[in-house]
């Protein structure tokens, strides 16, 4: 999706007619921070994803997939890092699954 995490919660509050306030309570958030939220001046609070999922009817991992792209795109963004970056994170995170692969199938034996 191209758009913030922040910008995603916003379609998904107005699509739902909820009001800024109406949703931060159900976040356990004030309005402002909610604002914050949506308007990028703010992260949205990783923990709060569960509870997002559900007053949205939305799949959990989907929306952490969403939710952590946004991380890493804002990341990239940020560090001014090149399209190569992608391919080496992929490599290293690839690199991980193998050991800890090999990790688990060690502690079986």
């Amino acid at each position: 999706m191209k758009t913030t995490f922040g910008e995603y919660i916003r379609i998904l509050r107005t699509e739902k007619e909820l009001t800024l306030t109406q949703l931060a309570a159900k976040l356990d958030l004030d309005s402002a921070n909610l604002s914050k939220i949506e308007n990028g001046k703010r992260d949205f609070d990783i923990k709060r994803l569960p509870k997002l999922a559900k007053i949205f009817g939305l799949n959990l991992k989907e929306l952490r997939n969403e939710y952590i792209s946004d991380q890493l795109g804002k990341q990239i963004y940020e560090m001014n890092c090149t399209k190569q970056l992608l391919k080496v994170a992929e490599e290293k995170a690839e690199y991980r699954r193998t050991i800890n692969k090999n990790i688990k199938t060690e502690k079986v034996i």
